[in-house]
């Protein structure tokens, strides 16, 4: 909840304020009671029929009192409303860049559902905690202690019938509330299941209806529901508690109170005057009990999503950059002996090792699962080596060099900007054509040409009535397979890369269209260092250089000609598709 908190501080003036109407608008409510008893008592005893002018004069003071009552605790419930939406906005926005800052391992520990449901439902609980606080916070503390002590000035006999009460009242709000916060995150975590259930079932509907598994994901989501109806019913029955049983403690003192104050009153010992305002302080003090219990039961809440808001936001720089010294070397893009797990247990690559000069085109190629998609997370830096070092133009992207105090590191965002990347399973927005390729980058009209040309995509946009303008729907599902790849191609060439990254980027493409796309990104982007993962020997047999991965070491590498030779496992990948080489 610190965290959380500290997002007030800025507020502080603006806090003090809304405080002071909400002060003066409860102390109103608690003069009320007080003057109706002092009319009762003395003003009213000393009025005739013919003369009634105090009791009109403290009637009107009452009415200013409940007037002023009305008018501060409205102004301050708005500015606590504006406050509390103010810290959600302010703390969605950076629990968003944070999330957008992590790794891929942290966001694999966390989860994507996980991390939806902090966004949303726990930001929502801060608000809620915020708002509460804000309008009861302060005016339940107030009625519940000033109600004491006036009660304890007008009738001290009858205000130790409420103070045996407290103590009992106190345990067992504390009690509950903290059982609570326990169940309010069992809660949370049921709803992260839930997010990435529906996340899932929506991303595969196509499959889902394809391959008849409606009802399956039906029951699979009705058990997830169910988990979390009982985990949100077990809470609020836990928190339910606490509002009947402190009644009832009330009204078995109210009834006390009563009885005692009848035997008090007939003994001369006290006014009704007395009693009845003393009965108001009661209820006042009542509702309070009620107030202070809303508030904790909602600090349960919120304390359960602060703790799971600071997780994040207290999550160090995953891949810091480090002190390293000055590596000399000619080389554009070297890996040197890396090795990565993503469990860390079995090694996902191992001990891999190349060089690769500007503008040469490296060939990825393997079996499913020999770890070509993980090289190129490592080099744009989503997950760092757990041992080994990459290298581009001499500098580690995972350390911070020093030579001559001059500083040679390469941030993050400084990195990535060089890269025009295609994703095995990269995504399309439901916008324009346009859109998807520039991506909100501002890339000038003829470089979206540009694009279109060289990733063979210009004709079928031209083929569209509305050319670039065209609208896609959410994922290009109004694309063919080829069409949404030529899209994407496009985006990444858009942006002029100096390292352009193709994870299986022409595998929808016929053999035509791929060899025609390869022969124009040779002659439209020949500085651009180029890395092709293919699943095909013919969209890589052009390459400088050919990895060839097994189990996620190298068994070959090379051009094709070498490996033709050299490699069993190469030779068998083309024999496959493509019958005899020919060489």
């Amino acid at each position: 909840m610190k965290k959380v908190l500290s997002y007030c501080a800025p507020w502080s003036a603006y806090l003090g304020v809304t405080l002071a109407f909400k002060i003066t608008g409860t102390l109103m409510d608690l003069v009320i009671p007080y003057l109706l008893g002092y009319i009762l008592d003395d003003v009213v005893p000393i009025c005739t029929r013919e003369h009634l002018g105090p009791v009109f004069f403290w009637g009107g003071i009452m009415i200013l009192c409940a007037v002023a009552a009305l008018l501060s605790n409205t102004y301050a419930n708005r500015r606590a409303a504006f406050f509390s939406k103010s810290v959600q906005e302010t703390l969605r926005n950076d629990l968003f860049r944070k999330t957008l800052s992590l790794s891929a391992r942290q966001t694999d520990s966390f989860t994507a559902s996980s991390l939806v449901s902090r966004i949303s439902s726990d930001v929502l609980s801060i608000f809620q905690f915020c708002l509460v606080t804000l309008r009861t916070g302060v005016r339940g503390p107030i009625l519940f202690v000033g109600g004491i002590v006036i009660t304890l000035c007008i009738e001290p006999v009858l205000s130790l019938t409420l103070i045996l009460l407290l103590p009992l009242m106190a345990a067992i709000i504390m009690y509950i509330s903290k059982k609570g916060t326990r169940l309010f995150k069992e809660k949370q975590k049921s709803v992260d299941k839930m997010v990435g259930k529906v996340r899932d079932t929506f991303t595969g509907i196509r499959v889902i209806k394809a391959l008849s598994r409606t009802e399956y994901e039906k029951e699979s989501f009705a058990k997830i529901n169910q988990e979390l109806s009982h985990r949100e019913q077990v809470a609020a029955v836990t928190l339910g508690i606490s509002p009947p049983v402190i009644n009832i403690f009330l009204n078995l003192g109210m009834t006390g109170v009563v009885a005692l104050g009848a035997v008090r009153v007939q003994s001369g010992h006290a006014t009704p005057g007395q009693i009845i305002s003393f009965m108001s302080y009661f209820t006042i003090i009542l509702n309070a009990t009620l107030m202070l219990n809303r508030i904790f039961s909602t600090f349960s809440m919120g304390a359960a999503s602060a703790d799971r808001i600071r997780e994040v936001l207290e999550t160090e720089d995953p891949l810091p950059l480090l002190p390293s010294p000055a590596q000399e070397g000619s080389a554009f893009l070297e890996f040197r002996n890396v090795t990565f797990s993503y469990n860390k247990i079995l090694p996902t690559v191992k001990n891999i090792s190349f060089t690769l000069q500007k503008g040469e085109t490296l060939g990825i190629i393997g079996g499913t699962g020999c770890g070509k998609s993980t090289l190129l997370n490592l080099l744009l830096r989503f997950y760092d080596p757990d041992e080994g070092d990459i290298y581009l133009e001499g500098k580690n992207l995972s350390e911070q060099e020093m030579t001559c105090c001059t500083l040679l590191s390469i941030p993050k965002e400084d990195l990535r900007r060089r890269f025009g990347v295609v994703f095995q399973n990269d995504f399309l927005l439901g916008s324009s054509l346009r859109e998807n390729i520039d991506f909100a980058r501002g890339i000038p009209e003829e470089e979206i040409g540009k694009a279109t040309v060289c990733a063979q995509a210009a004709e079928f946009i031209r083929d569209t009535k509305e050319g670039l303008s065209h609208l896609l729907t959410p994922g290009g599902t109004n694309l063919s397979g080829g069409q949404r790849q030529r899209i994407l191609l496009s985006r990444a060439l858009a942006g002029d890369p100096d390292i352009l990254v193709l994870d299986d980027a022409s595998s929808a493409l016929d053999y035509k269209t791929d060899s025609q796309m390869r022969l124009a990104l040779r002659q439209n982007y020949p500085d651009a260092t180029k890395i092709i993962v293919a699943q095909r020997v013919s969209s890589i047999r052009d390459a400088d250089l050919i990895l060839v991965l097994e189990h996620g070491e190298i068994s070959g590498m090379g051009k094709d000609a070498h490996l033709a030779e050299t490699c069993q496992v190469y030779r068998e990948i083309a024999h496959s598709q493509m019958g005899e080489m020919q060489l």
